[in-house]
């Protein structure tokens, strides 16, 4: 693990790490917010931000302003990228697929197998090098994201929940087996098959393993350009069906972009501070 970057902020700091890894067959880079109590050593409880389309390990932490309630509440804040990166990673024809579209699953199909493999990078590798370098308490891990990151955060809840303690999302894709975006992702990187679709599909997942969380929180904006891509009202009617507390606010006038994550992130904060303190 090596250190890039350092910034004093909300007497935290601020940092930019990259380490090799091995399921990636790459260096990658994320970012971690330690509040002033982590600097002392103190054990915190830790929320892994999974960003959206097109994002990197910088875009949480220069647009979403969540730096100074974490310092306030003694969060730690982990930003990784959103996919392998590199001149030997295939980039794809478009912007919502290869490079920046990682969808944080591990690819079966190629050419993307060889390195597309977040699930496993972001599981396996990085999860275990947080809590072994990071002054994270035991059991006190929550995710949350936006976009492709709210279906990552969604989805990687529901298939280790022993890993995450809370569970968050900004304008999720909560359907991807049934929208332009999952359907061209899904395709390229798990193949025709939908069956493998399904263990890859927050709604899929609610209704095949039931209730994991005592709340999920979701926020959407009524004025969000790709609303017909997210479909949280299937997310809320599978929640709803096998008893899972969901917490769904739709606000008028938001779009998909940051100024709406800027807007609601402290409520996404204390809500993951609530919840990882129970």
């Amino acid at each position: 693990m090596e250190l890039l970057q350092k910034n004093k902020c909300f007497d935290g700091e601020q940092r930019i790490y990259q380490t090799t890894s091995k399921s990636l067959k790459q260096v990658s880079k994320f970012g971690v917010f330690l509040p002033p109590q982590a600097l002392k050593m103190q054990k915190c409880p830790a929320v892994i931000y999974l960003a959206g389309l097109t994002c990197t390990e910088e875009t949480f932490v220069i647009k979403a302003h969540a730096q100074r309630l974490a310092a306030q509440l003694g969060l730690i804040l982990i930003s990784p990228d959103t996919s392998p990166r590199g001149d030997d990673v295939e980039q794809g024809d478009s912007w919502d697929i290869g490079q920046g579209a990682g969808f944080y699953l591990d690819a079966i199909q190629q050419p993307w197998a060889e390195h597309f493999q977040m699930e496993s990078y972001l599981i396996k590798e990085l999860y275990p090098l947080l809590m072994k370098e990071f002054p994270i308490a035991e059991q006190k891990i929550g995710i949350f994201g936006h976009s492709m990151g709210g279906h990552g955060a969604l989805t990687l809840a529901w298939k280790y929940p022993e890993k995450f303690s809370s569970i968050s999302a900004f304008a999720p894709i909560c359907e991807p087996s049934a929208c332009p975006w999952g359907e061209k992702a899904f395709s390229n990187y798990l193949g025709v098959d939908q069956t493998e679709w399904a263990k890859h599909d927050a709604t899929q997942l609610v209704l095949n393993k039931g209730a994991l969380f005592s709340e999920v929180l979701i926020d959407q904006g009524l004025n969000d350009q790709f609303y017909s891509q997210l479909h949280p009202e299937n997310y809320q009617a599978a929640c709803h069906k096998v008893g899972q507390k969901l917490t769904l606010r739709m606000h008028d006038g938001y779009d998909h972009g940051y100024f709406f994550i800027q807007s609601f992130i402290d409520e996404h904060l204390q809500f993951h501070a609530l919840q990882l303190q129970k």
